[in-house]
């Protein structure tokens, strides 16, 4: 019955990209938003998680504001994955930079335009970050993780259909360290999200003032290599319009302190996910399960 049912979906899957395929990016977002807003209706588990997430932030202390932000995240959360797969029709290497608004910080440029130089991006599911990568690619090769789809049709379908120019994805039990020094080493960019749970690998980082568990590898990965650190996102200002913004580059000198040294560069990079959040909450990805890690009861404090 699950073979049946993998192979049912990849088959949906294939229908859906030739109607995808077919019709305007405008038509593609209003089905986009109106199967999010179903979606935001019937998974109430979802709803919820968003809603609480929401809560906890402390960006609003408004229930009707918390359900409209829990609401677009979801429409977003559906028009990125419609845009993300036309992509590739719409921007190319002569006109991306016509249609993408660049704000990029001029250090980093520097470096993103030096060839054989390897650079450590960091980002969160904030914006569009596949369309992110995809353009980045334009400048310099891109290799992001990813993780597995249970469905294995469906999964080698979309691995196929998302790398776009020179942007590539490699499987998380793939990405190995000697994985990720070999994206540096080539002197590609290597993206990493740093707002997934990291379980009992992480370390616990602020997350809007509660403890989040937090992949230590941008911070380790940056330690170690010395390649430059750098935090970007993809806002979406409109259909198939975007704004690329990236800080300066975080270069952390080594203490000899290293715990104390991945705990101040995670820091640092959570601040700014949070400055971008703050400023469009509607584009981030609420419906993630990012607190885990449960508070200490009150005989612990």
């Amino acid at each position: 019955m699950k073979k049946l049912r993998h192979l049912l979906e990849y088959c949906a899957s294939l229908f859906g990209l030739f109607l995808l395929d077919r019709i305007s990016p405008s038509t593609a977002e209003h089905l986009a938003i109106k199967m999010a807003d179903l979606w935001y209706c019937f998974n109430s588990l979802r709803r919820q998680i968003a809603c609480d997430n929401i809560r906890r932030s402390g960006i609003t202390p408004s229930d009707s504001e918390v359900n409209r932000i829990a609401r677009e995240s979801f429409r977003h959360l559906a028009v990125l994955v419609v845009e993300s797969l036309k992509s590739g029709n719409v921007f190319d290497e002569n006109n991306w930079r016509e249609k993408v608004e660049i704000d990029i910080h001029p250090e980093t440029m520097e470096i993103l335009k030096e060839p054989g130089r390897g650079v450590i991006l960091v980002s969160g599911h904030f914006g569009n970050w596949e369309v992110a990568a995809q353009l980045l690619s334009y400048i310099k090769p891109v290799t992001g993780i990813t993780r597995d789809m249970d469905n294995p049709y469906t999964d080698k379908l979309m691995k196929e259909r998302k790398p776009r120019n020179r942007f590539q994805l490699t499987p998380k039990h793939d990405a190995g360290v000697d994985r990720l020094l070999s994206v540096l080493k080539n002197g590609e960019i290597l993206a990493l999200m740093i707002d997934q749970h990291a379980m009992g690998r992480g370390m616990a980082i602020n997350f809007f003032g509660m403890p989040a568990s937090t992949h230590t590898s941008p911070a380790l990965l940056h330690l170690v290599t010395r390649a430059p650190l750098c935090f970007g996102y993809c806002i979406r200002k409109g259909p198939m319009s975007y704004k690329f913004k990236a800080i300066a580059p975080i270069i952390h000198k080594p203490t000899g302190n290293r715990e104390n040294d991945v705990r101040v560069i995670l820091e640092m990079l959570t601040i700014e996910l949070e400055n971008a959040i703050r400023q469009n909450p509607e584009q981030y990805l609420w419906a993630h399960r990012r607190w885990k890690i449960k508070p200490p009861s009150a005989n612990q404090v």
